[in-house]
């Protein structure tokens, strides 16, 4: 081989070197290169902090407060148990005031949003957290004469999942001066203009009107602030069948009312349920329309 050939020879090696060392080497030369996307993280909005409201009043040197109440689920006015013991501490220590300064009254606001759904027999689910609350206060020897039962709107409010951490609020005030006026009045009220149920005995629940609602209230009140006072409750029936059984009819009714009554907070011992089955019509029993009328139970006072 002549030296001119191998020089050509080693010049062709080399050239064939170079490509396959380019190729291996630069896998991305030849090619467009694109540029990546930006890669943005998407921000998911913190979620509001649960709202929570304390155990807390005062009234001149006396004073009461912890980060803790009572608590609800949404749309329930039934409180949850257990309760803190800090919570059951301050209920000791207002007894205590209360029963030690007889002019003094607790005011019980319970709180509530426009969208929950209120199946109590209160005009809103804030006044039936508050008279809960009452309850379980004159539970635990606390006179229901000394405390005040309100509902406040509090559409501010934020769960925590689906609980209402201490949607009540308190405070302690002077009896007022013309409250046994303003008693007096109360009963007159309701003994002239009654709270009246129509249903029939097998109905599982009673829808009432914002108007009963408040009835309801106000005869929960008067119980509340008269310890010897009683909710009349009376049922009645038509004139179809025989008495006997029409006063049975009107007895299950007037039963049924009393166990609602009841369940919404009124205490049993203070509702009297009886009947007058067809004995006290308001209207004519000739007409179905009249009939419709005298099946009814009345919820009243008593003195």
């Amino acid at each position: 081989m002549t030296r001119t050939t191998t020089y050509l020879l080693g010049i062709l090696i080399t050239i064939l070197a170079g490509i396959f060392l380019y190729l291996k080497l630069c896998s991305s030369c030849g090619t467009q290169m694109v540029a990546e996307e930006p890669v943005t993280e998407e921000i998911v909005p913190a979620a509001p902090e649960a709202s929570s409201y304390p155990f807390a009043f005062r009234d001149g040197d006396y004073a009461y407060n912890v980060n803790d109440n009572y608590n609800f689920k949404v749309s329930s006015s039934t409180i949850l148990m257990p309760l803190s013991q800090k919570v059951s501490d301050g209920i000791t220590s207002l007894k205590g005031f209360l029963s030690e300064n007889a002019n003094k009254v607790m005011n019980v606001t319970g709180y509530y949003k426009a969208d929950e759904t209120n199946t109590s027999a209160f005009p809103n689910l804030g006044l039936a957290r508050a008279n809960a609350v009452k309850n379980h206060l004159v539970k635990n020897g606390i006179p229901s004469t000394q405390i005040n039962t309100m509902g406040a709107l509090m559409d501010d409010m934020v769960p925590k999942e689906d609980t209402y951490l201490g949607p009540v609020a308190y405070g302690i005030t002077e009896t007022a001066v013309d409250a046994e006026e303003e008693l007096n009045a109360l009963f007159d009220k309701i003994v002239a203009n009654p709270l009246v149920l129509y249903f029939e005995t097998g109905e599982a629940s009673i829808n009432l009107t914002p108007e009963q609602r408040q009835k309801v209230a106000d005869i929960s009140r008067y119980l509340d602030k008269v310890p010897s006072a009683k909710a009349q409750v009376v049922g009645h029936t038509d004139n179809t069948g025989r008495r006997a059984s029409n006063i049975a009819l009107g007895q299950g009714r007037a039963d049924f009312a009393k166990a609602y009554l009841s369940q919404n907070g009124i205490a049993d011992a203070k509702i009297v349920a009886t009947s007058k089955g067809p004995d006290a019509p308001v209207a004519s029993n000739t007409t179905d329309e009249g009939k419709a009328k005298n099946r009814r139970t009345v919820v009243t006072l008593m003195k």
